[in-house]
């Protein structure tokens, strides 16, 4: 071969070898298109049936199972059947869902019982019904048979009591291992906490999620996984408002929006002004963060019996965790419109 031919076939496999570093592989290009793989933990109370219906309505979002602790505020039977029929309403019926254990770890905190009995039957709000039967797993095997069989690392959005959560650390250190990041509704660091809305407790220091499992809290707060923490600290920013409310009865045109209006109708946010997103702030932070100010801190959740039981009190020797110390309605609320009606999380309201 002559010095021209050899020189004329440098040239092209230069070009060919630019080319093809210019165009993605089949790895990049299932990177740029994959969705989070998320596993929903809920105790189906009324703000967690619209985190629900946000995540499976999240055009970046897979949601993979839906595990319910029994410690939370929705019973197990009507809780599971509940979530079956949120996820036949969001077209994804056969998502799996199951449920934990009933009692704390430790402790015998109880949510109110008539929030209990409001929730378990959906304040009287219709469903379609899911013709699937439910799922045969406890929570804790639904949890760690499918983080282990993700070939990716698992997300997984707390917004409940962390029970479930718990158990699975204890049962399973490898799917823990597959475990990308832990986002908590929970808490309150460096504000008063919420019992005294059920009137259960003299505690002003714990928040509902934790006090109903402390050590659950501290066992999953302790156990070295990345955990990012949105507290009442940061949700207390996000209220249901009435401005809201209007702006998604006058913007409402799937069948989740819909029901999110008739629940947030039912549920009187125009006269009661105590509702806050404290779930889907979670679920949104957990698909983009730039709705909450994160900080890193060192806290411990007070297991141990007394007027703080389940307080998460800041503590240079604690765990460290990403803790959400504020969020901004002005970016979350468009979201969550867009998301519920189908549309781009980004897409303009103007």
């Amino acid at each position: 071969m002559s010095r021209s031919s050899l020189r004329r076939l440098f040239v092209i496999l230069m070009v060919l070898m630019l080319f093809a570093g210019a165009m993605p592989g089949p790895r990049a290009a299932q990177t740029q298109s994959a969705t989070l793989p998320i596993i929903f933990d809920t105790d189906m109370a009324f703000e967690d049936w619209i985190a629900m219906l946000f995540l499976l309505q999240h055009p970046a979002v897979e949601v993979r199972a839906v595990t319910i602790p029994g410690t939370g505020e929705a019973h197990c039977d009507p809780g599971v059947r509940n979530a079956m029929n949120l996820l036949m309403l969001a077209e994804k019926p056969d998502i799996p869902v199951a449920c934990g254990r009933e009692t704390p770890l430790f402790g015998s905190s109880t949510w109110p019982a008539e929030w209990r009995e409001y929730v378990d039957r959906m304040v009287g709000l219709s469903l379609p019904e899911n013709p699937n039967p439910s799922d045969e797993r406890d929570a804790v095997e639904l949890l760690q048979q499918t983080i282990e069989a993700s070939e990716e690392p698992i997300t997984l959005v707390a917004v409940g009591p962390l029970t479930n959560i718990a158990e699975l650390l204890q049962a399973s250190p490898a799917a823990a291992e597959k475990i990308a990041m832990i986002y908590v509704m929970g808490g309150a660091v460096d504000v008063a906490g919420n019992l005294g809305d059920g009137g259960a407790t003299e505690n002003t220091t714990a928040e509902w999620n934790f006090y109903a499992d402390p050590l659950a809290a501290a066992q999953v707060i302790e156990s070295g996984i990345p955990i990012t923490l949105v507290p009442l600290d940061a949700t207390q920013a996000v209220p249901i408002t009435g401005d809201f409310y209007d702006a998604l009865k006058e913007d409402r045109t799937t069948p989740v929006a819909e029901f999110v209006y008739q629940e947030l109708t039912t549920l009187q946010v125009r006269r009661y002004s105590g509702w806050f997103f404290w779930d889907t702030l979670t679920s949104q932070a957990a698909v983009d963060e730039s709705v909450v100010t994160i900080e890193e801190r060192t806290l411990r959740v007070i297991a141990e019996e007394g007027d703080e039981f389940g307080r998460s009190a800041p503590e240079e020797g604690g765990s460290r965790v990403r803790l959400a110390v504020d969020a901004d309605p002005a970016l979350l609320e468009p979201i969550i419109l867009n998301v519920l009606n189908g549309r781009d999380p980004s897409a303009s309201l103007n």
